[in-house]
C-alpha cells in the first residue's frame, strides 16, 4: 500500500443506505478515516435528520445540527430506489463499492431485490454491513429480528436502563442516542475487520450489527456479576464498591471512584480521617457499600469544604482519580480538550463555521481529519452518475426530470 496515503481508508468506497443516527455515525467514522462515502437519500426530503431541530440559520439557509455533525466528509446522492431506473443505478454503484452500510427498516432492501444476499451474489468482494435492532444473520435470527428499534429499546432490553438512576426512582435512559452511536462504532470496527480479512481471502462478507447485542456486550459487568455470583445489580444500590458516583463540592459536582483499599487509604488521608482505613465498617468495598449511611456524610462534609477545582487537584495529586462533572460550556472551555483538538471547526459555506467532536482514536501516521461540511441534498448526484457511473449528461438531466434522481443544478 502506498506510503503517500493521507488517511487509513483512502481508496475505499462506501455506499450508505442510512438515516437518523446509527448508520450515519458509522459512515462518518469511515469518512473521517479517509473513505469516500456516498450517502443515498430520498429525493425531496432526504435523511429525516435534515429536518430535526436545532438548526443553524443564515441568509435564508437552514441546516440541522444533528445532520451537520454526522454527515461531514460525505457525498449526497439523491436517488429514488422505488423506481426501476433508480434500482439499476444502485446496482451500478454497488458494483463500484467496497462497502455498503445499511440501517433501513429490516427487509426493505431485500423486498426490492437489492438486499445483501442479492448484491453479494453479484459482487463477492462486497462487504455489506447492516445495523438493525435485533440482528439479521441467518442462523442467528431470534424472535425479535423483524422488529424495528430505537436506542432506548436496546438500552432497556439489555439491562442498562435498569442500572441507571436511583433505587427510589424509575429506570432512566443514559444519553440520547447512545445505542445508535455505540452501534455505529461497533459496525465500523466490524467493517475494518472485514476489509482486513478481504485482503487475505479476496472475499467480502456480511457484517451483522444489532443494537440489542451491542448494548448487551457493553453491559458485560452485569453479565459477569450475575453469572459468577447470582447477583442482579440494582440502580443506586452499591453492593461491592463505594464510593463511586457524583459528589457535591461547594460550587459543583465531582466524579469519584474508589475501586480498592489502596485508593481508599489515600482518600482517607486527604479527608483527615486515617482512622477509617482499618475501620471494620470501611476496610473493604463490600463493607463500605454496607455502611454508606455512616460514610457518605463524612465524604460529603469534606468535599463541601472545597471548591470543585480544589477537590479535583488535591485528589489527583495523591493518586485518587477524580474529575469535574462538566456541562457543555465546561467541555468547550477545557484546556485539555482544546490541546487535544477534540472540538474541531467545520466550515459550512452557507451557514458558517461550527464546532463538532473529533472522531477517535488519534494516529501518529495519519493525524489530520478531513473537515468537509455535510452535503446539501443531491449535491453530488450529477458528479457520481457522470464521473463514476459513466452516465451521460443528457441522461442524468432526463433522470432528474423523471424524478428518479435529484440534483442541485
Amino acid at each position: 500500500m502506498s506510503t503517500s496515503l493521507k488517511r487509513p481508508l483512502e481508496g475505499i468506497r462506501v455506499t450508505g443506505l442510512e438515516q437518523y443516527m446509527a448508520g450515519p455515525y458509522c459512515t462518518m467514522l469511515l469518512a473521517d478515516a479517509g473513505a469516500e462515502v456516498i450517502k443515498i437519500e430520498r429525493p425531496g426530503s432526504g435523511d429525516p435528520r435534515r429536518s430535526m431541530p436545532p438548526f443553524a440559520e443564515k441568509n435564508g439557509h437552514k441546516k440541522a445540527a444533528g445532520f451537520m455533525g454526522y454527515n461531514r466528509n460525505k457525498k449526497s446522492l439523491a436517488l429514488n430506489l422505488r423506481d426501476p431506473k433508480g434500482q439499476e443505478i444502485f446496482r451500478l454503484l454497488t458494483a463500484k463499492s467496497d462497502v455498503v452500510v445499511e440501517n433501513l427498516r429490516p427487509g426493505s432492501m431485500s423486498k426490492m431485490g437489492l438486499g445483501q444476499k442479492d448484491m453479494r451474489a453479484l459482487h463477492p468482494r462486497l462487504i455489506w454491513a447492516t445495523i438493525s435492532g435485533f440482528g439479521r444473520m441467518d442462523g442467528y435470527r431470534g424472535p425479535y429480528s423483524d422488529r424495528p428499534a430505537f436506542d432506548i429499546v436496546a438500552e432497556s432490553m439489555s439491562g442498562i436502563m435498569n442500572l441507571v438512576g436511583f433505587a427510589d426512582k424509575p429506570p432512566s435512559w443514559t444519553i440520547y442516542g447512545m445505542a445508535d452511536i455505540y452501534s455505529g462504532q461497533v459496525t465500523a470496527y466490524g467493517i475494518m475487520q472485514a476489509l482486513f480479512m478481504r485482503e487475505r481471502t479476496g472475499e467480502g462478507q456480511f457484517v451483522d450489527s444489532a443494537m440489542f447485542d451491542n448494548m448487551l456486550a457493553l453491559n458485560e459487568a452485569m453479565v459477569a456479576l450475575y453469572s459468577v455470583s447470582g447477583q442482579t445489580p440494582q440502580r443506586g444500590v452499591p453492593k461491592n464498591l463505594w464510593p463511586r458516583g457524583a459528589y457535591q463540592a461547594s460550587d459543583g459536582y465531582v466524579a469519584l471512584n474508589v475501586p480498592d483499599n489502596i485508593i481508599w487509604g489515600r482518600l482517607c488521608e486527604a479527608m483527615g480521617r486515617p482512622d477509617l482505613i482499618d475501620d471494620e465498617r470501611a476496610n473493604s468495598g463490600t463493607a463500605r457499600s454496607a455502611n454508606v449511611e455512616f460514610l457518605q456524610p463524612i465524604l460529603e462534609s469534606w468535599l463541601n469544604s472545597l471548591t470543585r477545582d480544589q477537590a479535583v487537584e488535591q485528589l489527583n495529586a495523591i493518586g485518587v482519580p477524580c474529575g469535574p462533572i462538566n456541562d457543555a460550556k465546561d467541555v468547550f472551555d477545557d484546556p485539555h480538550v482544546q490541546q487535544r483538538g477534540m472540538i474541531m471547526d467545520i466550515e459550512d459555506p452557507e451557514v458558517g463555521t461550527f464546532q463538532f467532536a473529533r472522531s477517535v482514536p488519534m494516529m501518529s501516521s495519519a493525524p489530520e481529519l478531513p473537515t468537509v461540511a455535510a452535503p446539501n441534498l443531491g449535491q453530488h448526484t450529477r458528479e457520481i452518475l457522470e464521473t463514476l457511473l459513466n452516465i451521460s449528461t443528457d441522461e442524468v438531466t432526463a433522470l432528474a426530470q423523471q424524478k428518479v434522481i435529484q440534483t442541485t443544478d
